[in-house]
């Protein structure tokens, strides 16, 4: 690939979409070498097993390098494109792409006080991959007719012997997904459930998945792919960072479970709503911790875990989670579970979190212990709805027993910002608030 000289240089990397994405595949240049290009213009289409989105041009100049071909994976954190910032510089020979950067940029601190900021920095970036090949080194095989499909596409299809160009798809532009292929071979690609139907399980901590069908045992053990990887990577790293303590409360659902009957919504919706309501009274938790840097975010940009079972998870935003009823965070809710399991996300919606829901119980779980989603200080574990016997009191201060639909509440908090008994305050805030609705 030919370049520009240029004292200059910014490098455009693949970005991180979401904890568990490692890899993405360039799918389309929009520009050349030599182009002009303005800041946050399109400089190439990337795809990850999540998401499908455009990557921006983060500053104005002239594109001094392309170093990934079409159709090429790379990790997280590699670098795709150079753009030169100077006078543009004239035409040099071309040079060897250096190996991949270590990590993306990240957003520049946002004051103590209250604001809102600009989305915290993702996660940090996997070890760096080997310099990428010239374009002498062989290149994957390219699809017929013009047809892309990523990697995950391509493996899936090449294990149960399916040609990809007989398969409709129904992604972005009749793009083939996981979920197209996976139909044909019976397998369950969690299509977007349609209104009325159950939705797949939300939450974030693998473990929670259901356990995968018995598989004959052979003499060698299988390695952890790069998402799995990527995935213990973020949350060693939660552990070896923050100071992890976790608080439970039991809460009686029944109001809940009355009121979302009425409505059509599922529980977590109600979770959602009473969870902001005590971020609002006990802001010190929507808040991110950047090495010694505290700070307190006014609106509440509320994460919802996501199973994207095989291909792992993701945790879609809801910006201004506080604007929302019940009802509109249920609509948020499924819209982006939906478009998350059809790749549909665009980055605005996968950063800037503020503080995190993981919802478990769907499986029967009842209490576990979530890990925090850096740079949020908390994360509110919600599990299993069991009806129960309890002692109940009435007005006159008479105790009896009574079955209830009870869940426990689970918080994960970082002690470097926070104490336990604003954890227990916030607690017994949520339960109030599911209890007296």
């Amino acid at each position: 690939m030919s370049s520009l000289r240029t004292e200059n240089l910014v490098d455009v990397t693949m970005p991180q979409m979401g904890v568990s994405v490692a890899e993405g595949t360039v799918i389309a240049w929009r520009v050349e070498v030599g182009d002009r290009i303005e800041a946050e213009q399109t400089i190439c289409e990337i795809s990850t097993d999540k998401i499908d989105t455009e990557v921006p041009a983060p500053v104005t100049g002239i594109v001094a390098e392309i170093l990934v071909d079409v159709d090429t994976t790379v990790e997280v954190g590699v670098v795709l494109a150079r753009i030169a910032t100077g006078d543009g510089g004239a035409p040099a020979v071309a040079r060897e792409p250096s190996a991949p950067a270590g990590a993306q940029p990240t957003a520049s601190a946002v004051p103590e006080a209250d604001t809102a900021a600009a989305a915290p920095p993702g996660a940090t970036t996997p070890t760096a991959a080997p310099p990428l090949a010239a374009a002498s080194q062989p290149q994957p095989d390219r699809p017929a007719a013009g047809r892309r499909y990523s990697p995950v596409v391509q493996r899936i299809a090449a294990e149960h012997g399916i040609d990809l160009d007989s398969v409709p798809g129904t992604g972005r532009g009749g793009r083939v997904r996981k979920q197209d292929v996976m139909a044909l071979v019976g397998g369950n690609g969690h299509a977007p459930a349609a209104p009325g139907e159950a939705q797949p399980p939300l939450h974030i901590e693998s473990p929670y998945r259901p356990d995968p069908a018995p598989t004959a045992v052979t003499s060698s053990g299988e390695g952890l792919s790069r998402m799995r990887r990527q995935i213990g990577e973020h949350m060693k790293r939660s552990l070896d960072t923050a100071a992890t303590c976790t608080t439970w409360i039991e809460a009686d659902m029944s109001r809940v479970e009355a009121a979302r009957r009425q409505v059509g919504v599922t529980a977590l919706a109600f979770v959602a709503r009473a969870t902001i309501a005590a971020l609002r009274e006990h802001p010190a938790l929507n808040a991110w911790l950047e090495g010694d840097r505290y700070t307190r975010v006014r609106e509440v940009n509320l994460g919802i875990a996501v199973s994207l079972g095989d291909d792992g998870l993701i945790v879609p935003i809801i910006h201004n989670a506080h604007e929302l009823s019940e009802e509109g965070l249920a609509a948020r809710i499924r819209d982006l579970a939906q478009r998350a399991r059809a790749r549909q996300l665009t980055p605005d919606e996968v950063q800037g979190g503020t503080f995190t829901i993981t919802n478990p119980g769907q499986y029967g779980s009842i209490m576990a212990t979530p890990i925090i989603n850096l740079p949020q200080v908390g994360i509110l574990d919600f599990e299993a709805v069991v009806k129960r016997p309890v002692v109940v009191t009435d007005s006159d201060g008479n105790d009896s027993i009574a079955i209830r639909p009870m869940t426990i509440l689970g918080l994960s908090w970082d002690h470097r910002a926070l104490d336990g008994a604003l954890s227990a305050q916030f607690l017994a805030t949520v339960k109030r608030e599911l209890e007296s609705r």
